[in-house]
C-alpha cells in the first residue's frame, strides 16, 4: 500500500514492496517461508526523510513459542547486506567455489543448507545510501540544507540512530517485541553492533537475547599503523605470517607444522619479542633488534634486508605486492591465501585487482539482482547499490567533543552493554587470512575486556580459515552455521 505524507511532501509516494510464499530444505525437512521486500520510512520532525530497504524472511509455521529474529547489516561504511544475505545467511546464496573463487558467468544462486533460517528469522537491512535505501530529498529547501540533510545520515551516532530507529519501527510494524533479538553485523558492521548493545539497550528499549560481531574493526586506531606506533603492526602480524606459510614462503615452519600453530607461534613472537623492539626504537641495541627483526623476515618470508630497513613495519598493501612477486602473484587483502595475476608486475604500487573485494563484485551483483527481481518478484527501476564510495569518501565522526579527540571505538560499548544486561550472549569471529581486520586485534581486545567470570562465559571468541568473508570458503561456512545453532539454542 502507497504511503503518503503531508502537504508539503505530498509528491512523496513510499515504493511498493513484494511478499512471496517459498519452500526449501532445512536440516532436512521441506519447509515454506515467507520473504518480504520492502521500505520502512524514517522520519524526523514527521516528515519523511529516508526509505530503509529490508529483505524479512521468516517461517509459515515456526511453532508457538516466538522464534529469534536477527537484524544482518554489513559495514563499509557504504556496504550494503547483499555479502551476508547472498553469501553466507540467507536461504539463497551465490554460488562459489571451495575457497571463495567465483565460478565462470553467469552466476547462478542455489538453495543455502546454512541458511540461519533454520534457527531464526532474517531481517538484512541496508543502511541509507545503500543497497535500494534512500534519503527523501525536499526540494524546497535549498542546496545547502539539501546536501547537511543528505550528509546527515552519512556519520557514526547518525547511522546508529537510524539503524535503532528502524528496529524499533520493525518490531512493532510486525508485533515482534516479545522475540528473542539478535545483532549480526560484518566489518563496521561488527563496529556497529559493538555500539548497537548499548544504544538499543538504553536509549530504544531493545533488549538483546545475542550479538554476533564478525570480521570486526572494533577499534580504529589499531587500523592504520604508522612509524610512532606499535599495535597495529603487532596485530597483523600472525595473519602475514600464517599467508607466508599458507603460500610455501615461511622460512619459520617446521616440517609437519600445521598452520594454526604457527600461526600460534607468531603472534606468541609478535607479542613478546617484536612489540618491544618495535616500541623502542633506536633505545634497543643494535644487536637484538637485527636478531629479533631477522626472525620476523623468516617468519613473514620477505628478506631480511628489507624488513630491517622498515625497522619490522611492513605494510599489508607491500605485503600482499611483493611476497609472491616472483610467480607475478598478487594476494588479496581480505583473503591472503587468495591470489591474482599482477597485471602490472614491473610497478611496486598495489594497482591490480583484489582477488576477494574485486573478483566477487560481480557474483554478488548477479545474486541479489537475481533474488530481488526475479525470486521476490521486487518491481522497481533502482539499481541497487553495492558498496557506495560515495557513503564510505563522506563518512565523518559526529561522537568528538573535541578536536583531538582520537579513541573511535566500540569496545567500550560492548563492555557497558554486557555489563547492562547479563543474559545476552557475545560471539567475534575473523577469517585467519583476512588482512584488513586481523584476528589477532580482537584476540588481544578481548583479553583486556576486565569482564567478570561470569560475563566472560558470555563471550566467545572463535576464527575460521578464510579471509574478510570466511563464509565464502564451502567448509568454514559450514563450521560457522552448526557454531551459530548452537550459540542461538
Amino acid at each position: 500500500m502507497n504511503e503518503k505524507t503531508d502537504a508539503k511532501q505530498a509528491d512523496f509516494v513510499k515504493p511498493d514492496g513484494s511478499t512471496v510464499i517459498r519452500s526449501m530444505k532445512l536440516d532436512g525437512v521441506l519447509v515454506d517461508y515467507q520473504a518480504e521486500a520492502d521500505w520502512i520510512i524514517l522520519r524526523k520532525d514527521d516528515k519523511p526523510k529516508a526509505e530503509m530497504f529490508y529483505v524479512r524472511y521468516s517461517l509459515i509455521d515456526g511453532g508457538d513459542d516466538p522464534r529469534p529474529l536477527t537484524f544482518v547489516f554489513n559495514g563499509g561504511p557504504g556496504a550494503s547486506s547483499v555479502y551476508l544475505h547472498m553469501g553466507a545467511l540467507g536461504p539463497r546464496r551465490v554460488m562459489l567455489k571451495d575457497h571463495g573463487e567465483p565460478d565462470a558467468p553467469p552466476h547462478v544462486l542455489t538453495d543455502n543448507k546454512e541458511s540461519w533460517l533454520s534457527f531464526t528469522d532474517l531481517i538484512f537491512i541496508d543502511p541509507v545510501g545503500t543497497g535500494l535505501s534512500r534519503l527523501i530529498e525536499d526540494e524546497n529547501k535549498d542546496s545547502k540544507e539539501s546536501k547537511d540533510e543528505k550528509d546527515e545520515y552519512w556519520k557514526l551516532k547518525r547511522d546508529l540512530e537510524s539503524l535503532s530507529e528502524f528496529m524499533r519501527k520493525f518490531l512493532s510494524k510486525f508485533g515482534r517485541w516479545e522475540s528473542p533479538i539478535y545483532l549480526a553485523g560484518e566489518s563496521y558492521g561488527g563496529f556497529r553492533v559493538g555500539k548497537l548493545v548499548k544504544m538499543l539497550q538504553q536509549d530504544y528499549g531493545i533488549g538483546l537475547s545475542g550479538a554476533v560481531l564478525i570480521s570486526p574493526a572494533l577499534e580504529f586506531t589499531l587500523l592504520n599503523g604508522s612509524d610512532y606506533d606499535v599495535l597495529p603492526w603487532v596485530d597483523v602480524f600472525p595473519t602475514m605470517a600464517g599467508a607466508a606459510a599458507f603460500h610455501g614462503m615461511a622460512r619459520k615452519l617446521k616440517d609437519g607444522e600445521s598452520l594454526e600453530n604457527y600461526r600460534s607461534r607468531a603472534a606468541d613472537f609478535a607479542l613478546n619479542e617484536l612489540l618491544p623492539v618495535l616500541a623502542a626504537g633506536d633505545l634497543c641495541p643494535e644487536a637484538k633488534k637485527t636478531r629479533i627483526l631477522n626472525t620476523a623476515a623468516d617468519y613473514l618470508g620477505l628478506e631480511r634486508q628489507l624488513v630491517n630497513r622498515n625497522n619490522g613495519r611492513i605494510s599489508i598493501e607491500y605485503f600482499v605486492k611483493n611476497l609472491l612477486r616472483s610467480r607475478r602473484k598478487l594476494l588479496g587483502l581480505y583473503d591472503a591465501s587468495l591470489t591474482v595475476d599482477d597485471p602490472y608486475p614491473d610497478r611496486d604500487n598495489l594497482d591490480g585487482p583484489d582477488p576477494t573485494l574485486h573478483s566477487l563484485e560481480r557474483v554478488f551483483a548477479a545474486g541479489i539482482n537475481t533474488q530481488l527481481r526475479v525470486e521476490l518478484g521486487l518491481k522497481t527501476e533502482r539499481d541497487y547499490n553495492l558498496l557506495s564510495m560515495k557513503v564510505n569518501e563522506s563518512w565523518a565522526v559526529d561522537t568528538k567533543n573535541h578536536a583531538l579527540d582520537t579513541q573511535i571505538g566500540a569496545t567500550d560499548d560492548l563492555r557497558y552493554g554486557m555489563s547492562l544486561n547479563p543474559d545476552m550472549k557475545v560471539y567475534i569471529t575473523h577469517g585467519v587470512y583476512d588482512l584488513v581486520t586481523p584476528f589477532f586485534s580482537t584476540d588481544r581486545i578481548s583479553a583486556l575486556m576486565k569482564l567478570p567470570p561470569e560475563l566472560k562465559k558470555k563471550l566467545t571468541v572463535k576464527h575460521y580459515c578464510g579471509g574478510h568473508m570466511f563464509y565464502a570458503w564451502e567448509e568454514s561456512r559450514k563450521q560457522f552455521f552448526n557454531d551459530m545453532k548452537k550459540f542461538f539454542n
